[in-house]
Parts: structure tokens; sequence; C-alpha cells
């Protein structure tokens, strides 16, 4: 009878050009050869699995250099993954919501959670586990339909719950875990501005979505420079 060892697949690392043409077909459709080389690269320096989309490609636009570049954010499963890969992950509690509460924003009317709070568990040296406490507030978290209005996008609306839970868990595992970094993950910038321009993230797909620039107003006739005139102090009627 032959071994289990002998009749599984032998499945090798892939190389870098195959690595990053599977990326870019199937998990970062658009993005370029660049940018998916920094998820590799982050990922290989955070000891993750690209293939399990640990993290988003984000561009976001640089005012020093008045274009958009790609930066790489964290998801919640990055976290996950580098506190259970620590050895002291205990485990978390479930998340515990607050009263509902009813309320319109905007000319929607939903119904949400006041705050959510959850605990994530540490084993420290001394053998003791010790519980690390985050609790996030609904209306201090949810993301808006835009940034002229009060609703909430399709997303905390549909998931009021389960959003805001992501968000007091990515709190607790850095306040328990703050050597995997202190970085905002997708899902807590979901929707969030990044400047004065009211540039947003998706939090489902790490995409930023830009409004486009204002239009450049018409200026008056009034406001149109004219060549200053000069006069002659000997005959102030001649223009010099």
């Amino acid at each position: 009878m032959r071994s289990s060892a002998a009749t599984a697949l032998s499945i090798q690392p892939m190389q870098d050009a195959e690595m990053l043409s599977v990326l870019k077909s199937s998990l970062y459709p658009g993005a370029s050869d660049a940018s998916i080389r920094m998820v590799i690269s982050y990922c290989q320096a955070a000891n993750l699995d690209p293939i399990q989309k640990p993290v988003h490609i984000v561009p976001m636009y640089d005012k020093n250099e008045r274009a958009m570049r790609d930066v790489i954010m964290p998801g919640i499963g990055s976290y996950r993954i580098l506190a259970a890969r620590s050895g002291d992950y205990a485990g978390i509690t479930e998340p515990e919501f607050g009263p509902d509460k009813t309320e319109k924003l905007g000319e929607v009317e939903i119904t949400y959670p006041e705050w959510c709070r959850i605990k994530v568990k540490r084993r420290l040296s001394d053998a003791m586990t010790a519980e690390f406490a985050a609790v996030e507030r609904w209306k201090e978290n949810y993301s808006t339909a835009s940034k002229d209005s009060l609703a909430p996008n399709a997303m905390w609306k549909r998931r009021p719950y389960a959003q805001l839970a992501k968000c007091a868990e990515a709190q607790a595992l850095r306040k328990a875990f703050p050597e995997i970094g202190s970085q905002p993950t997708a899902d807590e910038m979901d929707g969030k501005s990044f400047d004065e321009e009211g540039v947003v993230i998706d939090g489902a797909t790490g995409e930023i979505k830009r409004p486009p620039p204002p239009p450049k107003p018409d200026l008056p006739d009034s406001r149109i420079d004219t060549p200053k005139k000069t006069y002659s102090v000997e005959d102030p009627e001649r223009i010099i």
C-alpha cells in the first residue's frame, strides 16, 4: 500500500514571476507590477503568505509630488496571523455590544449598537494570562456614504455589528501585541478621509476613492492684470 506521503502532491514554492502573475490576475487585478512587488516584499518581511491577501494595495495622493502613489495597508487578517504566530495568543472573547439605538442618519434609518467591547488574551512570561480590552463606539467609527452625507455607506448599513466588531478587535490586538504594528487596518479606515479633499478608502476592496477636482472658477475681467502705467515727473501727461 502506497503511503500518503508518496501519493500527496508535492507543491513547490512559486518563483517570483509566477507569484506576481498569480497575484495580479486573481487578488490584485489592475495593480501595477511595482505595487504587487511591494506586497510580496511586505509579506516576506512580516512572514505572511501573500496568497491569503493579508494586506491591501492602497493608492494615496501625495501632496508633495502631486500624484497618486500606492502604499501597503494591513487587513485585520494580518494582525490575527501575527498574533497567533507569536505563541502568546490565548484567544479572544466574543464581541460584547452595547444597547441598540435606532436613529435616522441622513435619509437612512438604521439600528446599530452604541458600542462594542472585545478582549484579546495574551500569555505572559510568568505563566499568567492578561486581557487587553478595547471599546469602540459605532458613531465614532461608521463610514458615511459620502463626505456630505450622514447616512452610513452600504457596508456599515448592511453589517453594523460585524464592522464595529472588526474595529474593536483590531484595537484590542494592537494593545495586546504592540509589536505587530500600530497602522490602522483597511477595515478601520473604510470610508475615512485622508485629507481635507475627501479622499476615502473602501474597506472591502482597499480601494481609495478620490473625488474629482472642482472646476476652476472663471475670473471676471476686473481680476485680469493690466500693465501698470509710469508717468514722467517732468511731464505728468507723458507715459514712460
